[in-house]
């Protein structure tokens, strides 16, 4: 594939936001048009709309592949259980079959339906039945009054603030390893030191403001990659309204709100920038996604953008989860760094964590080393073209990066890269889309903050 701006160690990389815009030129005279639909809870849907091949022209199993890599890209961005495709019955046939029990996407479909608790399904429709978008946004945090605990439930360490007024008058992290522990009372414990730390540091506690990686409904976790080693059972037992009943531990009757922690990002964003249609992307254990729309309100889409494939190449790095190739947990996180490190010649430690691997790239970043730079370069090329990806789905003015990945001089050679993918690739989008990253101290502890604003006291 031809790109304008090259991965430095990654020479395989086909960027899908550029497989899009092939798919898109070669079919202009002679396609065939085709809708996908995501449907949720309360029938919400979204609905994307592309062009392929016409079945029988010779393309049937390219069309299948992009079609393929697009149903997984908007189930993973939006969330649902019933995946609507119409315009190709070919198409849809074989999507029906990768999407099912033991099929090709059997964990995304097991996956969905236990987020939205009913079986996963694949309906084919005519063009003419084709699906129609209905949506439904709610407001986003932004309350900054009285005395709040913002906790950041991260896959490396967790962090926490004391929020007064808006005002942060305490912030700390500490290190935890939530993923290798199956007893879910390290997570209840560590969560819960954390924010009796915060409280000690303001007069009362008016609410508590979660961010973390994960799926939540109604403040309930309904599966976090936090929880990964957690047998079901305990799950279900202990797992399952954890910061709910963290929350009393604190004191009777204080609200809490639990949110993704992609979307805290976004808010982070949106409430920094002040503005909207901000797309924030967390970089740390996972790849985090959120999103605030024109309005200033969040979605309701899944935005699990680690699941969220952005290399179109078949021998793409499996994640480890799911299986699927060429995801953005691999891309953006601290797994890329890992992953990349051989290409650039850095030997690193098998002894140590992912986190410590990380740590030592950076410091080798410190140093000046230049095959650090390296990495920081690639994940910079992989996001700028994730970025025009991304743009498929949701309408950007703002990018926000954070995440421990993004720290030091690194997350600006990254910011540096995506930005210049953007204008020699994609002007259209460079034009409309600023990349955005916090200073150091937002980058650490922003998250939490914001994560303060998200419960209504009054």
């Amino acid at each position: 594939m031809d790109l304008k701006v090259k991965a430095t160690l990654d020479p395989s990389f086909q960027p899908l936001s550029v497989v899009c815009r092939r798919m898109r030129e070669q079919t202009a005279e002679n396609g065939q048009d085709l809708v996908l639909g995501c449907e949720r809870h309360n029938g919400y849907t979204t609905v994307y709309k592309t062009r392929i091949f016409k079945d029988g022209a010779g393309h049937d199993e390219e069309n299948f592949r992009f079609v393929e890599r697009l149903a997984k890209s908007l189930l993973w961005v939006v969330g649902g259980y019933k995946l609507i495709i119409a315009g190709s019955e070919l198409v849809g046939g074989k999507i029906k079959e990768a999407f099912s029990d033991k099929g090709l996407r059997d964990f995304d479909v097991h996956f969905m339906a236990r987020v939205y608790e009913q079986d996963f399904e694949v309906e084919l429709r005519g063009f003419a039945d084709a699906p129609e978008n209905h949506e439904q946004a709610t407001p986003a945090g932004r309350h900054l009054d009285g005395c709040r605990i913002g906790f950041d439930a991260g896959g490396s360490d967790r962090k926490v603030s004391a929020v007064i007024d808006g005002e942060a008058v305490y912030s700390e992290e500490v290190i935890w390893h939530p993923k290798l522990n199956a007893d879910p009372m390290y997570h209840y414990n560590g969560i819960l030191e954390s924010m009796k730390t915060a409280a000690s540091h303001m007069p009362r506690v008016d609410g508590i403001g979660v961010s973390s990686a994960g799926v939540y409904i109604d403040n309930r976790i309904m599966i976090a990659s936090l929880f990964l080693k957690v047998p079901d059972e305990q799950f279900e037992k202990h797992v399952k309204n954890m910061y709910l009943d963290i929350a009393k531990e604190i004191g009777e009757g204080i609200p809490v709100e639990v949110a993704n922690d992609g979307d805290v990002t976004a808010l982070a964003g949106a409430m920094d920038l002040g503005d909207n249609n901000v797309l924030g992307v967390a970089m740390g254990t996972s790849e985090a996604g959120g999103y605030v729309d024109g309005q200033g309100n969040i979605t309701g889409w899944l935005n699990e953008l680690a699941f969220v494939p952005v290399d179109f190449y078949e021998g793409a790095m499996a994640d480890e989860w799911s299986g699927d190739y060429g995801c953005g947990v691999k891309y953006f996180s601290q797994d890329a760094v890992i992953k990349l490190s051989p290409a650039a010649g850095i030997e690193l430690d098998d002894t140590l964590s992912p986190a410590e691997k990380l740590s030592a790239v950076q410091e080798l970043m410190v140093a000046g080393d230049t095959r650090a730079a390296d990495i920081y370069q690639t994940i910079g090329v992989y996001f700028g073209y994730a970025v025009a990806y991304y743009a498929e789905f949701y309408d950007i003015k703002h990018v926000l990066i954070m995440g421990r990945v993004t720290s030091g001089s690194g997350g600006v050679i990254l910011l540096e890269n995506a930005q210049k993918v953007l204008d020699e690739e994609f002007p259209e989008l460079a034009k409309k889309i600023s990349l955005n990253i916090p200073d150091e101290k937002s980058r650490r502890v922003g998250q939490s903050v914001a994560a303060a604003s998200l419960p209504n006291i009054k």
